[in-house]
């Protein structure tokens, strides 16, 4: 075995450097002229926002719980020398709260860090686009309501947990009366030169080098107007108001608060790698581009634990903040790094210049932001008409992300997600195949009208995986598609060999006892021959040549009527095989009280008998057959059953042992068992290829076959394969199964090819190539060493 994917080359060590630090694959190849204005606008239009803003609204709720449980009121409370009452130390009630946000936010951010590394980025695979989708219209919805307080001008009381979001829009709507008017003027005034702005720019966009920054354009002008219309002084107008200065120096976090913060931690660093990785697929679907959701959490958790040791609240991204950044042009990281630059300079020396900026304005920015996020409920019509069960996740992720907040919203829509999973492969669509004449096309027969079924063959297939949901479901599904009725077939069987042996004991009985009578008759009359021995074939087989010759005698049918009183006869119709098999037919005379029996086959140990056909029925005018129509189809319709397992990629024990049970079932009424398409890795020295040429030396279609190794394997282990079931019953393809029953139940109705087309196939084995010849059946003409091909 190959061991070069274990040595350190350069170019996988360039590769591996360049997928940890991405900035130094994209940074080499950045046009400052495409880029560096749009990319400047935006960062400085994000940068002003995270000033009054900071971080996601839901983050800052759920960090606040945090500082407010460990760190209550009731604790710093302090007694006042004048008047002899206790009042709340708010300095050391603060700096207690920033010490808990602070380890809060390291130990989330090892745990991001942690989860990146151990790769755990794969959950992400489970936010479906539908659920995405809903989970960031419902995040809209959070962040809308968090700005209505500002809009209106109202102080709503805050609310956390399940159904806060309901708590706080009834609070709002309550306070609606004691709206601030110049607030709501300054907020309506925004929205609506917003709106028209952003029209306007998207109209002139294709004339214009950058679009416009409105936004920027809009937090200036809201500044200066304030600023010299004293809104806040004379109109009691809510703004930034004061941004301290200087950054706090770095400090090692209390580590013996991890222990009591590690829930709440864990639940952040999910929630935020969570909202992260939803907004970086909702614009990388938009934009063609793919998000690498490990590095997402590495680079989340570093961002958290540098953060934490400044006595920063944990981060994510935020889905205002980036409507923000891709509206207003915003293309490459450049604008990050802009807008950090922004908050930067802002903290240390430009923080006065925005103190004056109204919050309203602000939340009307957000609020026309999220316009984009709200156009997603038209997903509720593209689902209802494609997918219904798509548009199930979509309602139950945006409700409950709605009712529950985004925390255990997005764990209950996963849930939900994958119940859905669960319920489509365990209530598959089953069909029978059919082919399509002078293809090697199967396709269900119901769906195509061209497609026919192979006589004396049926094909069956799953849409889903085999496994232990829906092995119950997928064995009842193939005796319903077969029409054959596996169970009542058996116990008829089963019943009718318990009357037969009764009967043949009762016959012996009889012949004992007349045998008996006999000798004692000639003992009385002075003779002593030897003891007759009464043989039930004997008697069968001089019934038989008697009806066969027609020459059926009044003695002979009384003697047996009276003998055997309506017993049914065995008659071996195939002479015994070595190993003790042969073919019994079970007959009955005209009464109709007796019971009617089919074929069957007795194995040698006597106790297992089944059900099967008669090709060669002479008897068929003057005898009457089990008729097995009430039961199922007629067991002679069908040989051969091919059990297409093209869509499984695993199979568990207990669908081992549903196979099992369906070949052992199916042979006792003698159809045979055939597994094709296991999926599987590819084995190099067992690889396949099929070329199929005309008389003109045309290329007409080509196969790559490949043994299922994987898919066989655990078959080996699940120890499926016996005497009685062989690495023979397994073919690569549908199409060769079809070509072996026919062959081997020697059936010649089925069109095979054209006799103008030629099949060479030839088998790569460590680069050395053998081509084999078809021959005219349309099978290989000589097998590969392979057994599972």
């Amino acid at each position: 075995m190959s061991r070069d994917w274990k040595r350190c080359t350069v170019p996988k060590l360039k590769q591996s450097v360049m997928s940890s630090l991405p900035v130094l694959y994209w940074m080499p190849k950045y046009s400052v002229w495409d880029y560096g204005m749009p990319d400047l606008i935006s960062g400085i239009s994000v940068g002003i926002m995270h000033l009054p803003q900071g971080t996601f609204a839901v983050l800052s709720i759920m960090v606040g719980s945090v500082t407010e449980r460990l760190a209550p009121d009731i604790v710093f409370l302090k007694m006042n020398d004048n008047n002899l009452t206790a009042e709340v130390d708010i300095t050391t009630r603060d700096s207690h709260r920033v010490q808990v946000a602070a380890a809060t936010t390291v130990l989330a951010g090892l745990i991001q860090v942690v989860l990146g590394l151990v790769k755990f980025g794969f959950v992400g695979t489970y936010l479906s686009e539908p659920l995405v989708r809903a989970y960031t219209t419902a995040a809209a919805a959070h962040a809308v309501v968090a700005q209505l307080k500002y809009i209106f001008g109202v102080s709503p009381t805050r609310f956390s947990g399940p159904l806060s979001l309901v708590y706080t829009l009834k609070d709002v709507c309550s306070l609606l009366p004691k709206t601030h008017l110049p607030t709501l003027v300054v907020s309506a005034v925004s929205i609506v030169f917003l709106i028209a702005a952003k029209e306007l720019n998207s109209f002139l966009s294709p004339k214009l080098p950058v679009p416009i920054p409105v936004e920027l354009i809009t937090i200036v002008a809201a500044t200066l107007i304030s600023n010299f219309a004293h809104l806040n002084s004379n109109y009691t107008v809510s703004v930034v108001g004061d941004i301290p200065s200087g950054l706090s120096p770095p400090r090692v976090p209390h580590v013996n608060i991890f222990g009591e913060v590690i829930g709440d931690a864990f639940a952040l660093a999910i929630v935020g790698y969570a909202i992260s990785i939803s907004l970086g697929k909702t614009f990388a679907l938009k934009h063609g581009y793919k998000v690498d959701s490990n590095q997402e959490l590495v680079a989340l958790g570093l961002s958290n634990v540098a953060g934490g040791f400044f006595q920063c609240y944990a981060v994510c991204s935020s889905m205002s903040r980036s409507l923000i950044q891709e509206t207003t042009g915003g293309k490459t990281q450049m604008a990050g790094l802009a807008s950090a630059v922004i908050v930067l300079m802002t903290i240390l020396k430009l923080g006065p210049l925005f103190q004056e900026l109204p919050k309203a304005v602000l939340a009307s920015i957000v609020f026309v932001n999220l316009k984009g996020m709200f156009k997603q409920y038209a997903d509720i019509i593209t689902l209802w008409r494609s997918s219904k069960i798509d548009l199930v996740v979509w309602l139950v992720t945006w409700v409950s992300t709605l009712l529950f907040n985004l925390d255990m919203g997005l764990a209950a829509s996963i849930s939900v997600a994958l119940l859905t999973v669960i319920f489509r492969t365990q209530l598959p669509t089953y069909s029978v195949l059919g082919n399509i004449p002078g293809t090697e096309l199967y396709v269900d027969i119901e769906t195509h009208r061209e497609a026919r079924e192979i006589p004396g063959v049926t094909i069956f297939r799953s849409s889903a995986t085999v496994y232990f949901a829906n092995a119950d479901l997928y064995f009842e599904a193939l005796k319903e598609k077969s029409g054959l009725d596996i169970s009542k077939m058996i116990i008829y069987k089963r019943r009718q060999e318990a009357k037969q042996k009764r009967r043949e004991k009762r016959a012996e009985r009889r012949a004992k006892r007349q045998a008996k009578r006999e000798w004692r008759a000639q003992r009385a009359a002075g003779q002593l021959p030897g003891v007759p021995v009464f043989s039930v074939e004997e008697e069968a087989a001089h019934w038989r040549d008697t009806c066969i010759d027609g020459n059926v005698t009044d003695k002979e049918e009384q003697s047996w009527t009276e003998r055997e009183n309506g017993t049914v006869f065995v008659i071996p119709t195939t002479p015994q095989t070595p190993d003790g098999h042969s073919r019994w037919e079970y007959l009955k005379g005209a009464d109709p009280d007796s019971a009617s029996l089919g074929w069957m086959s007795e194995l040698q140990d006597g106790d297992t008998t089944t059900l099967g056909s008669s090709s060669e029925d002479t008897l068929s005018h003057d005898l009457e057959r089990v008729s097995l129509g009430s039961l199922g189809k007629w067991t002679w319709d069908i040989h051969s059953i091919i059990l297409d397992l093209s869509t499984a990629n695993f199979i568990d024990t207990v669908a081992i042992n549903t196979m099992k049970n369906i070949f052992q079932d199916f042979s006792e009424i003698d159809v045979d068992i055939y597994l094709t398409g296991c999926q599987g890795k590819c084995i190099p020295s067992q690889i396949l290829h099929v070329y199929c040429f005309n008389l003109d030396g045309y290329l007409i279609s080509a196969r790559k076959l490949f043994s299922t190794a994987s898919v066989v394997e655990q078959l080996e282990l699940g120890n499926f394969f016996s005497k009685s079931i062989t690495k023979r019953r397994l073919f690569v393809s549908v199409h060769d199964a079809v070509l072996y029953c026919l062959d081997h139940h020697e059936a010649s109705s089925f069109h095979r090819y054209e006799p103008s087309m030629v099949c060479v196939m030839y088998r790569t084995m460590w680069g050395a190539r053998n081509f084999r010849d078809f021959n005219q059946t349309g099978r290989p003409a000589v097998t590969t060493e392979n057994p599972n091909i």
